[in-house]
C-alpha cells in the first residue's frame, strides 16, 4: 500500500513539474555560460518541464555565445529565450542566442538584431578577417535557422547588414515565435506548441505549472559586476591610488593591500572587456606624473601632463560601440578633476612642509633668540637658551643682557649675533 501511495505521489509530482526561470541582464561573458549551464543542470535534476531565460543584453563574446547555444541544444528540456521586460534588447550575440532557442519570444517594445561580428573591443575587423568571420557566423546561423524553421534570410542580414527589428516586426517576419506581455502571457501562448528536440517532437504542456526563479549566485553577481566598464575603471584608479599611498607612507599596509587587490580585480575586468591597453598605459603614466609632481614639485607642469594623460587614456579605453557599454564622459571628467585636485593638494602640502623651519634637533636652534648672560666676543661668552647655559662666541662684541640670535651650532658652542 505504501509503495502505491509513493508511486502515486511521484506521478503527481511529475505531472506538475516546475518551469525554471532565469534572468540575465548583462553582457554575454563566460559568467553567462556558467549561469546558463547551472540553470540547465538544475532543470534536469528537478525534471522541469521547461526553462525560460529572460534576456536583456547588448551582446558580448562570440565564444561564450557558442557555448550557450551548445548548452541549449544539448539539453532534452525545452528552452525558451524571452527578451523581457519591455525596453530590453537582444543585440549582437544576444540575438543569435534568442533565435537559437526552442521558443524565441519577445515582449512588446523590445528589439533584436545588430549581430555583425566585431573585434572583442568593439572595433571593426579588417576586411579579410571580417569576411572569414562573417562567413563562419552565417554558416553557423544558417544551420540553426533551418532546424528551428525561422526566417533564414533576415537573420543572416542581422549579421551581414546589422539589421535591427522590433518585437512585432520580428514576429511578422518569422524571426521569433511569439510576442508576450509577461511570463503568464508567454506560458499561455506557447502551451501546446510542438517543438523538435534531438530529433524528437515534444508538446509543451505548461498549464498550471508554477515558476521557480533561479537567481544568480554571489560569484556570478560579482563576476557580472566586474564586466561593467565603469566598475573596472574605478577599480583601476583605486588600485593606482592605493599603491601611491603605500609608496608615500611605507608600512601603512592597508592602502597597499587594497590597491593591489583592486588592481588585480581591474586587470581581470579589463581582460574580459578586451580594452585598448594603450588607454591603460596612458592612465598609468598619468598617475606616475602625479606621483613625481608630489615628490619633486614642478609647479603644476607634471600635474597638467598627468591630467591630460589620464583624460586621453580614459577616452580610448573602450570604444563607444563596445558590446559591454562605454565610459560616460561625466565619469571621466570627474575622475580627472578629482585626481588633479587631490595630487595638487598633496604636492602643495608637501612643498609647504619642506619649506618649514625644523621644529626639533640642532637645526631648530638656528634663527632662535637667546640672552647673553656674560659679555661675548670672539674668545667666547655665555648665553641662556630655554633655561640652558651655552658657550657662545661672536665676531663683534656683545654686552651682557643683550638679545642675540643663533646663526650657527658648532658642537656645544653657538655662534651668535646681536639682535
Amino acid at each position: 500500500m505504501l509503495r502505491i501511495i509513493l508511486f502515486f505521489l511521484f506521478v503527481v509530482k511529475l505531472s506538475f513539474a516546475d518551469i525554471l526561470v532565469g534572468k540575465w541582464d548583462d553582457a554575454i561573458t563566460p559568467t553567462t555560460v556558467d549561469y546558463v549551464k547551472r540553470l540547465v543542470e538544475k532543470a534536469e535534476e528537478t525534471k522541469a518541464s521547461a526553462i525560460i531565460l529572460q534576456l536583456d543584453t547588448p551582446g558580448g563574446l562570440e565564444t561564450s555565445m557558442r557555448e550557450i547555444i551548445k548548452t541549449i541544444n544539448n539539453t532534452y528540456i525545452p528552452f525558451v529565450v524571452f527578451v523581457y521586460p519591455p525596453g530590453s534588447r537582444a543585440a549582437s550575440a544576444g540575438a543569435i542566442i534568442t533565435v537559437s532557442a526552442d521558443i524565441a519570444a519577445m515582449a512588446p517594445s523590445t528589439n533584436i538584431g545588430s549581430a555583425s561580428p566585431v573585434n572583442m573591443d568593439g572595433s571593426d575587423i579588417d576586411q579579410t578577417m571580417q569576411k572569414k568571420v562573417m562567413n563562419d557566423m552565417v554558416a553557423f546561423v544558417k544551420a540553426i535557422t533551418q532546424e528551428k524553421g525561422r526566417n533564414q534570410e533576415l537573420i543572416e542580414k542581422m549579421i551581414t547588414e546589422s539589421v535591427n527589428l522590433s518585437a512585432e516586426e520580428a514576429l511578422n517576419k518569422k524571426v521569433i515565435d511569439v510576442v508576450a506581455n509577461d511570463l503568464n502571457d508567454l506560458v499561455k501562448k506557447i502551451n501546446g506548441k510542438v517543438i523538435k528536440k534531438k530529433s524528437k517532437e515534444i508538446t509543451l504542456n505548461l498549464a498550471g505549472q508554477k515558476f521557480v526563479f533561479v537567481e544568480k549566485s554571489f560569484k556570478e553577481k560579482l563576476l557580472a559586476l566586474l564586466s561593467n566598464p565603469t566598475v573596472a575603471y574605478f577599480l583601476l584608479m583605486i588600485g593606482f591610488y592605493g599603491i601611491f599611498f603605500e609608496l608615500y607612507n611605507p608600512g601603512s599596509i592597508i592602502p597597499g593591500t587594497a590597491g593591489l587587490i583592486s588592481l588585480a580585480l581591474a586587470l581581470y575586468s579589463l581582460n574580459i572587456l578586451s580594452v585598448n591597453w594603450l588607454g591603460v598605459v596612458l592612465i598609468g603614466l598619468g598617475v606616475l606624473f602625479f606621483i613625481i609632481e608630489t615628490f619633486t614639485p614642478t609647479f603644476g607642469g607634471l600635474a597638467l601632463a598627468g591630467a591630460l594623460s589620464i583624460f586621453l587614456g580614459s577616452l580610448i579605453l573602450l570604444p563607444s560601440d563596445s558590446p559591454f557599454g562605454d565610459l560616460s564622459f561625466g565619469i571621466i571628467l570627474l575622475v580627472v578633476l578629482f585626481s588633479s585636485g587631490f595630487f595638487l593638494t598633496v604636492s602643495y602640502l608637501s612643498l609647504k612642509v619642506h619649506k618649514q623651519k625644523p621644529k626639533t634637533g640642532v637645526e631648530a636652534m638656528i634663527g632662535d633668540t637667546a640672552e647673553a648672560i656674560t659679555d661675548i666676543d670672539k674668545k667666547g661668552g655665555k648665553v641662556m637658551y630655554y633655561g640652558e647655559i651655552w658657550n657662545a662666541y661672536s665676531e663683534h662684541k656683545i654686552k651682557a643682557g643683550s638679545k642675540v640670535k643663533i646663526v650657527k651650532v658648532e658642537g656645544l658652542k653657538l655662534k651668535v649675533v646681536e639682535v
